[in-house]
């Protein structure tokens, strides 16, 4: 992989908040379902995703930062990468690079140890001696040098698109997937779930000589019947009848997690909005938000006994004064 910075069009001095702002642009520009049939857009949007990754992970992110791991978050192959050498190309003592305490059992140059400044003497030509010093020398620089290959690559990512009811996505419930070897995996899903949400599945990829590469799960949740989002609730449109409107009542109301009784006031409005704590969608805190439940009365069609009931009764109220007409 590229520059995870570069990927992203950042500067390494990015603040998370321009990181995640850069990611979204282009995941949105890159996405699969607005570049259908176009394969460079899919590997792009696959690089995007997994510089994103690395660097909105504080910890990955300041390993890339000090070298210590490459871009596709493997352990850096190089000595001292990212930092100021020492003598004969190595850090000192606490940098990157070889350290005192990873050679510690191996004597400190006196008695019968080994003096650390000879092995790397020997390995880099610095001392000099006899011509056989000398051959010795330039044979195990040569052959620590040899030593010194790239990681086997990983296998491919590969990208699911994972359909989750919006009520599933309000509480989080388990969703089953299964991966193009046919293999079904239980995936519970992240707090804050939103709709383009994506979950890494480290090695579940296609296989590599490095290992397998990872499974990329899109979320895309779908709308239902009677619910709808509003920020972190959730709506509801709730019909009753007239006789529940003026008498009052007690009514199992339907929510994400099934159903539960809700007290309507005698003399209950249409247009009324009733709230249901802790019923709507999932935060990344963990809480969530509320249901929010607006009442709709409904009259019969043609209920000639409801109508001889109401024969001669007036509302005395001017329930459109406010208009002025």
């Amino acid at each position: 992989m590229a520059d995870p910075y570069a990927t992203l069009g950042v500067a390494r001095s990015a603040s998370e908040k321009d990181i995640k702002s850069a990611y979204r642009k282009l995941a949105k520009e890159l996405h699969p379902d607005r570049n259908t049939g176009k394969p460079d857009a899919a590997e792009r949007f696959s690089e995007v995703t997994g510089a994103y990754d690395l660097l909105s992970d504080k910890d990955k992110r300041a390993k890339f930062d000090r070298g210590e791991i490459d871009a596709d978050g493997n352990p850096s192959m190089g000595f001292g990468y990212g930092h100021t050498a020492g003598p004969g190309g190595f850090n000192g003592g606490a940098q990157r690079g070889f350290r005192t305490e990873d050679f510690e059992g191996f004597g400190g140059g006196g008695g019968d140890g080994i003096d650390i400044g000879d092995i790397f003497e020997g390995l880099f030509g610095g001392r000099s001696g006899g011509g056989s010093g000398g051959g010795q020398g330039g044979g195990m620089g040569g052959g620590f040098g040899g030593a010194r290959q790239r990681a086997a690559p990983k296998g491919a990512n590969v990208q699911y698109k994972l359909g989750v009811s919006l009520t599933d996505a309000a509480t989080r419930a388990t969703q089953r997937i299964t991966l193009a070897d046919g293999k079904t995996i239980d995936l519970k899903l992240p707090a804050g779930v939103e709709d383009g949400t994506q979950m890494r599945l480290a090695g579940k990829g296609e296989g590599g000589p490095g290992g397998g590469g990872d499974a990329i799960v899109i979320i895309t949740i779908q709308p239902h019947a009677w619910f709808r989002r509003d920020g972190d609730n959730l709506r509801l449109d709730l019909p009753i009848s007239l006789d529940e409107a003026v008498n009052g009542a007690k009514l199992r109301v339907p929510t994400a997690d099934g159903a539960v009784m809700l007290t309507l006031a005698p003399g209950t409005s249409s247009g009324k909005t009733l709230r249901i704590p802790g019923k709507g969608m999932s935060r990344k805190d963990g809480t969530r938000g509320d249901q929010l439940v607006t009442i709709e009365v409904q009259l019969p069609q043609g209920d000639e006994d409801l109508a001889k009931r109401l024969e001669g009764w007036r509302d005395p109220r001017n329930l459109r004064s406010k208009f002025g007409v």
